[in-house]
């Protein structure tokens, strides 16, 4: 029974979870706009997704649980936490200093972001509105 909730609520959970790890990104863009050499990063937001879903439909991997287990693989700089590899944004306006964070670029991508969150927590709320009524029987 769980399983079967899980799997109605695992998109949107996933979805939720990558937004929030892009936000943190963009947002380290725009605090370091005005570090020297600072190379704006972003997600492919599609392309994470489809390998977070297919991840999720595996069976989950085995857990090191003694010193001589199979070692656990450390996070790369480049990537977030679940693996999802960052990319370089592109230079849309070049800086003498090497940074190639543009604001205004980050600041729309964080707004679009931030709504496209808050659009899937409605998502979410509204699934399980649907599941309340079900189980209450429609009242």
């Amino acid at each position: 029974m769980l399983g079967k909730l899980d799997d109605y609520l695992r998109f949107n959970e996933t979805a939720l979870s990558l937004r929030s790890q892009r936000q943190t990104v963009l947002a380290s863009n725009i605090a370091n706009a005005d570090t020297p050499n600072y190379k704006a990063r972003d997600i492919d937001f599609t392309a994470a997704l489809t390998s977070a879903m297919a991840k999720n439909a595996a069976p989950a991997p085995l857990k090191a649980t003694a010193p001589k287990h199979f070692p656990i693989p450390q996070q790369d700089a480049g990537t977030l936490a679940d693996g999802t590899p960052l990319q370089y944004r592109g230079v849309v306006q070049g800086a003498v200093d090497g940074n190639t964070v543009d604001m205004d670029v980050e600041r729309n991508a964080f707004a679009d972001n931030a709504l496209r969150y808050e659009a899937g927590v409605q998502f979410v709320n509204a699934q399980i509105k649907g599941l309340l009524a079900a189980i209450q029987g429609g009242q």
